[in-house]
């Protein structure tokens, strides 16, 4: 927040400043801001919210306003129209907030800001837009006055929307092919179709979790040095846009689970509602948030069993488990290691204090060892003899899992890991040449 300079003598015959606080001054709308924390935080009055919306805009921002207090210091502003009303405000100019926002979130705004002489805002009975917002100000100023104009959007909209649906992760969803590579059928034509079908499905469902997931987040998301760049965190895409592209997202994604085997498409609904729980309360509970992280990762190799029709052994499912559990950790070791780096005790929005840095490193290198000690005993075991011709060749993946894993957690401990350890792979040169090696492997054993 800008701090405002002592004000000088007034231009002379200046106009007075007015400007708007949603759309204007703050890139988003405060009625979506103040609906979305009470979709979070008191979701059983979302039915109230309907009928306060009948009864009319400005009755139903005032009861959200009761309901919900927004928090000023964490709305994105307009921050080249907030540099204006600053050195407005310091020549001397009289700042007028005009808006269609309830009182009392006008008020707070205001009193953060502590720039603007005259505050008009929505009473709870008339929302003060058009006619009688005009009405109101020359009523109030009795002389001309200037509108205070925001700058354009920094980000396009169709950019933003891509970035909302983090198009990047879908890459996450390439494990529903992982039951047709160890069945040895990736080039039977229909399977891999049905394949990249359950792949498909799974990629539009978690773009509807991760839109839904930004909107219960801004808060969180908004005092992360990096996240507050997402599109409904900075204002670059509107609030009320959300959940009509979630619920698009998530219609799209069940629309292709149709033309799958039923069964895929009632993993798929299970998917999405252990998103959703985790997105509303389970990511903030200790330990159970990664357990959770690494179950839904699994659901993905499930998912592709089914929508292909092969059976997949309880050895991968295992190997699975360990493995992105340990990757869940890196997650959460990152986040716990940008805390000791702020000097912050307590992780917003999550179960971590700064203090479980060294717990969380031994449990993930554990969970990370302990997978390629499955895939040691799985290469002993009966199951092998039957899909490799020569398995005695698989042990050189053993060496090569323990190299991938223990540099990955060095690279962690040194903040070289992005906070999701997958997007790092994707990037990561080292991690390329590992699947390289490894593949050549499988052939090699084949």
């Amino acid at each position: 927040m800008p701090t405002p300079m002592p004000s000088a003598t007034p231009a002379p015959d200046a106009p007075a400043l007015v400007t708007e606080l949603d759309g204007v001054l703050i890139r988003t709308d405060s009625l979506h801001e103040g609906l979305v924390r009470l979709l979070k935080r008191q979701p059983h009055l979302i039915p109230a919210a309907l009928g306060w919306r009948l009864r009319g805009r400005a009755f139903c921002r005032a009861e959200v306003a009761r309901h919900v207090e927004l928090d000023p210091a964490r709305l994105p502003y307009d921050e080249a129209l907030l540099s204006r009303l600053t050195e407005e405000k310091a020549s001397g100019r009289r700042l007028v907030l005009a808006t269609v926002a309830d009182r009392r979130v006008a008020d707070a705004v205001a009193a953060h800001l502590g720039l603007f002489e005259t505050v008009l805002a929505s009473d709870g009975t008339q929302e003060l837009s058009g006619a009688p917002r005009e009405a109101r100000l020359r009523e109030t100023l009795g002389a001309p006055y200037e509108e205070a104009r925001h700058a354009p959007p920094f980000m396009p909209r169709v950019r933003a929307l891509f970035k909302a649906l983090r198009i990047h992760q879908w890459a996450k969803n390439v494990l529903v092919f992982v039951p047709l590579l160890a069945a040895h059928k990736a080039m039977n034509p229909t399977l891999f179709l049905h394949a990249l079908l359950g792949m498909i499905a799974f990629s539009l469902c978690a773009s509807s979790v991760y839109v839904l997931n930004d909107l219960l987040d801004l808060d969180s998301d908004r005092q992360h040095p990096s996240k507050r760049r997402r599109p409904f965190a900075s204002g670059a895409l509107p609030l009320g846009a959300g959940p009509w592209l979630g619920l698009g997202l998530l219609g799209a994604g069940a629309a292709v689970a149709l033309l799958l085997p039923r069964e895929f498409l009632a993993l798929l609904g299970t998917y999405y509602l252990i998103t959703l729980a985790y997105s509303f309360y389970l990511k903030q509970v200790m330990m159970l948030d990664v357990l959770v992280l690494a179950g839904l990762y699994t659901v993905r190799i499930f998912g592709g069993s089914l929508a292909v029709g092969v059976p997949t052994s309880s050895w991968l499912f295992s190997f699975s488990m360990f493995l992105f559990l340990s990757l869940a950790l890196v997650k959460r070791l990152s986040e716990v290691r940008r805390l000791r780096l702020a000097n912050e005790s307590v992780a917003h929005g999550r179960g971590y204090v700064s203090g479980d840095y060294e717990q969380l490193a031994a449990l993930g290198v554990s969970s990370g060892y302990l997978s390629v000690l499955v895939l040691a005993l799985y290469i002993t075991s009966k199951e092998v003899t039957a899909l490799y011709a020569h398995p005695e060749r698989l042990w050189l993946l053993c060496p090569v899992m323990l190299y991938w894993v223990g540099r990955v957690w060095l690279l962690a401990h040194r903040g070289q890991v992005n906070e999701d350890p997958l997007v790092f792979a994707l990037k990561d040169k080292v991690s390329y040449a590992v699947g390289v090696i490894a593949a050549g492997v499988l052939l090699a054993a084949a």
